[in-house]
C-alpha cells in the first residue's frame, strides 16, 4: 500500500466510512479499459509467462543442492548455473514488455478522461464557473485522474498478478510437500489481520495527509495566481501569508513524518509473520529431513516460494482497501462527466447564417437560483482553511467597494453573495446609499427591439443588471422566464457555435492569454492572415503600438496581459472582436478609469467597430449616449426608462439624475 503527499488518497472522506463499489460503477470504470484491451491481455501474458519464470528458479536451487553437486555433475551445473542467469535476463525483457503494456493503458485512461472532463468543463455555463473553485477543476483534471488511471493499470493489474503468483506458487508447493505448504497457509490468519488493522490506520494518516496537503495547495492557488499575490502586496501581507503557509507546510511535515513511520511499522510487522511462517517451514522440513522424509534442496526450494506466496497474499489483503479507495477518484471524475449542462443545444438546432442583427426581450425574467445549480463536491477541508476563505473573500470585498461595485446580494452584474439580501440591505443604508440593488431576481421583464445596425445604450446605477442583460444576448445563462430572439429565432432553438460566430462581446475585464499577441487576435480567426492582423488592429488603433514594439505581434503579453496596460488590453480586445466580425455586437464600454489618449483611441475605435452593426453598449460616456437610437435605463432589474437623449432628459427622472450627477460632468470636462 503506498501513500504519496500529492497523489488520490485526499479526496477520501474523513469520516471512517469505507467507499462502495457497486457493480454498475465497476462496468463503468471497466469500460475505460476496453479500448486498451489487447493490450491489457499481452501484459496480462507477460505477468504469467514472469511468474512461471520465477517458478523455475527454485526448483534449479533443489535440483544443484541434491543431483548436481553431490553428484559432482560438471555439465549439468553448467547448464544450471547458465539457467539462473538466463531466467533473471528473459524475466527482465518480459517486465519491459509489461511495463511498457502497463504505461500505454495508465497513460490513456489519463488521456481518456481528461479529454472527456475538459470537454465536458468547456460546455458548462458561466454560472457554474462562477460558483466553483479554480482548484477544486484543477484537482479533478489532476489528481483525481491520476488516481483514476491507478485503478486500471495499477490496482486491478496488481490484484491479477498477486492471484496468478500465489495460485501458481501454492501448486507448486503442494507438489513439493503438502505438509509444508499446509504449515505455510497456517499462517495466512495473522497475515490478513494485521494487515487490515495496521491497514486501517494507514488509511486514516493518508486522509490526514492530503486533507493538510489540500490546505496547502488551496492557499498556495488562492495566493500565487496574479489577483492573489496582487492583493497580498496591495495589503502589505507578505509576511503574514509566509507565515500562514509555513504552518501550514509544517502540518504536512508532520503527518509525512508520522506516515513514514507508521508505514515502516506496519512493513516490520510483516516482516515478523512472514519469519514466523518461514521459521515454521524450515523447523518442521528440516525436523523432516532429518528423518530422510525429503531432502535439503526441497526446504530451500520452500523457502524462494515461501518469499513469493506471502508477499502476494500481503497484497491481497490489502487489495480491497486499496482497490475501495482508488475507485473514488473514478467516482470524483464521473461526478463532473455527469453533471447537467445548463445550456444546453436541442437535436437538430438551427445555425444562423447571414444574420441581420435584429434582437428582441420578450418579458425575459432572470434570477441567480444556486439552489438549482449542478455544483462540485467539495474537498472536504478542517482547520483554519475557513479562515483563509473569509480572509480572501473580504479582501475582495474591500477592492470591489473600492472600485464602485456597491451591490449586494445577487446583482445584476452576475456577482453572488453569501449574506442575506436584508443584511446586506441593511448595511446598504448604513452606507447612505441612494438605492439598493439587492434582490432575488437580477432581471424582471425585460422587453425591448433593436433593429439591424442600431446602437442601445445601456445605463443605469452598478448592480441594476446591465452586465447580466448582455450575458444573456450569447447564452453564457438562459433566462429564467421568457424568450429572447435573433432574426426572429429563439436563441435555445440556434446551435451554441452559429450563436457565438454572431455575437462579439468585450467585457470591462479583458482576459488574454499568456501569449503572444498574434495567438490572442487568432483566437478571434484561426485562418485570419497577418494582412488582417494588422487591418483590425489599425482600426482599434492598436497597430502603431504592436510594431513599436521589440517581438511586435510575437510579443508575450504575461499573465492574463498584465504586462499591457488597460488601455492596450481593451484595444486588443477590439481589435480581437473586429477579426471575428459579428453581426452584433455587446460591449461593456470601460473607459472611465483609463488616462484621456487611451480613452481617446478607444472611442475612436469604437466608431470604427459598431458602423453597420447592431450594438448592444453598456455606456459609460456621454458620447455613446448621444450617439444612441435608442438608451434603456435600468434599475433593480427592470427597464423603468426608454427613448432618446432629449426625451429622456424630459421625464426628469432616474436618467436625469445619472445624467446631472455624471454624463453632464464628463462633457463639462472635455468643454
Amino acid at each position: 500500500m503506498g501513500f504519496h503527499g500529492g497523489g488520490w488518497w485526499g479526496y477520501l472522506s474523513a469520516s471512517d466510512e469505507k467507499p462502495q463499489v457497486t457493480w454498475a460503477l465497476l462496468r463503468r470504470v471497466l469500460n475505460y479499459s476496453r479500448p486498451y484491451r489487447w493490450h491489457i491481455l499481452g501484459m496480462l501474458l507477460a505477468i504469467t509467462v514472469s511468474t512461471g519464470l520465477t517458478l523455475i528458479t527454485p526448483l534449479i536451487l533443489r535440483t544443484l543442492i541434491d543431483q548436481t553437486i553431490p553428484q559432482k555433475n560438471l555439465p549439468q551445473l553448467v547448464l544450471l548455473a547458465s539457467g539462473l542467469l538466463v531466467i533473471p535476463a528473459l524475466g527482465g525483457l518480459i517486465n519491459v514488455f509489461q511495463r511498457r503494456m502497463n504505461a500505454i493503458v495508465g497513460e490513456g485512461v489519463i488521456y481518456d478522461l481528461r479529454v472527456a472532463l475538459f470537454a465536458r468543463l468547456q460546455r458548462m455555463s458561466l454560472r457554474f464557473f462562477t460558483n466553483t473553485r479554480v482548484g477544486e477543476l484543477m484537482s479533478r483534471l489532476n489528481n483525481d485522474v491520476v488516481g483514476a488511471q491507478n485503478a486500471i493499470s495499477s490496482t486491478i493489474v496488481g490484484i491479477v498478478t498477486n492471484i496468478i503468483q500465489a495460485t501458481a506458487v501454492i501448486i507448486v508447493m503442494l507438489g513439493l510437500e503438502w505438509r509444508l505448504t499446509v504449515i505455510s497457509v497456517l499462517i495466512l490468519p495473522l497475515f490478513i489481520l494485521a494487515a487490515r488493522k495496521m491497514g486501517a490506520r494507514l488509511r486514516d494518516i493518508a486522509r490526514q495527509a492530503m486533507d493538510a496537503n489540500a490546505q496547502m495547495n488551496a492557499m498556495m492557488n488562492e495566493t500565487l495566481n496574479i489577483g492573489g499575490a496582487l492583493l497580498v502586496k496591495l495589503f502589505g501581507r507578505t509576511d503574514l501569508e509566509a507565515e500562514r503557509f509555513k504552518g501550514r507546510v509544517s502540518n504536512v511535515r508532520e503527518i509525512g513524518i508520522n506516515r513514514a513511520v507508521l508505514g515502516t511499522f506496519f512493513f516490520v510487522i510483516i516482516g515478523l509473520l512472514s519469519a514466523v511462517g518461514t521459521a515454521l517451514v524450515y523447523g518442521v522440513g528440516g525436523y523432516l529431513v532429518i528423518q530422510d522424509v525429503f531432502t535439503i534442496g526441497t526446504i530451500v526450494a520452500f523457502g524462494a516460494y515461501l518469499t513469493s506466496l506471502y508477499s502476494s497474499l500481503q497484497g491481497l489483503a490489502n487489495a480491497p482497501v486499496e482497490f475501495a479507495t482508488s475507485i473514488v477518484s473514478f467516482e470524483r471524475v464521473f461526478e463532473v462527466i455527469d453533471l447537467p449542462r445548463e445550456i444546453e443545444e436541442k437535436p437538430g438546432a438551427l445555425e444562423l447564417r447571414e444574420v441581420r442583427g435584429e434582437l428582441e426581450f420578450d418579458q425575459v425574467s432572470f434570477r441567480y437560483d444556486l439552489d438549482t445549480l449542478p455544483l462540485l463536491s467539495q474537498v472536504e477541508r478542517h482547520g483554519s482553511m475557513s479562515s483563509v476563505t473569509a480572509v480572501f473573500s473580504g479582501a475582495v470585498g474591500e477592492v470591489k467597494q473600492a472600485r464602485g461595485d456597491k451591490s449586494g446580494g445577487v446583482n445584476g452584474d452576475g456577482k453572488s453573495s453569501e449574506k442575506p439580501v436584508q443584511e446586506m440591505r441593511s448595511e446598504a443604508e448604513e452606507a447612505d446609499e441612494p438605492r439598493s440593488q439587492a434582490r432575488l431576481n437580477a432581471l424582471e421583464d425585460i422587453s425591448f427591439k433593436v433593429h439591424p445596425g442600431q446602437l442601445v445604450a445601456l445605463v443605469g446605477p452598478s448592480g441594476a443588471g446591465k452586465t447580466t442583460l448582455t450575458y444573456l444576448i450569447p447564452r453564457l445563462y438562459d433566462p429564467s422566464h421568457g424568450r429572447i430572439y435573433i432574426d426572429g429565432h429563439d436563441l435555445r432553438d440556434a446551435t451554441l457555435d452559429s450563436l457565438s460566430s454572431q455575437i462579439g462581446m468585450v467585457t470591462q475585464e479583458t482576459h488574454l492569454f499568456h501569449d503572444t499577441i498574434r495567438t490572442n487576435l487568432l483566437y478571434a480567426k484561426l485562418d485570419a492572415t497577418q494582412l488582417e492582423l494588422e487591418a483590425a488592429c489599425r482600426s482599434a488603433n492598436i497597430h502603431d503600438f504592436i510594431s513599436e514594439l521589440s517581438d511586435g505581434y510575437d510579443t508575450v503579453v504575461g499573465e492574463r496581459g498584465y504586462r499591457l496596460s488597460g488601455g492596450e488590453k481593451q484595444r486588443l480586445a477590439l481589435a480581437r472582436v473586429i477579426l471575428k466580425n459579428p453581426a452584433i455586437l455587446v460591449l461593456d464600454e470601460a473607459t472611465s478609469h483609463l488616462d484621456s489618449e487611451s480613452e481617446l483611441l478607444i472611442q475612436e475605435a469604437l466608431k470604427h467597430i459598431m458602423a453597420g452593426r447592431t450594438s448592444i453598449v453598456i455606456a459609460h460616456r456621454l458620447s455613446t449616449i448621444l450617439a444612441a437610437d435608442l438608451i434603456l435605463v435600468m434599475d433593480r432589474g427592470r427597464i423603468v426608462e426608454r427613448g432618446a437623449h432629449h426625451e429622456l432628459l424630459q421625464l426628469n427622472g432616474i436618467y436625469t439624475s445619472l445624467y446631472e450627477t455624471q454624463f453632464n460632468r464628463q462633457g463639462e470636462a472635455r468643454s
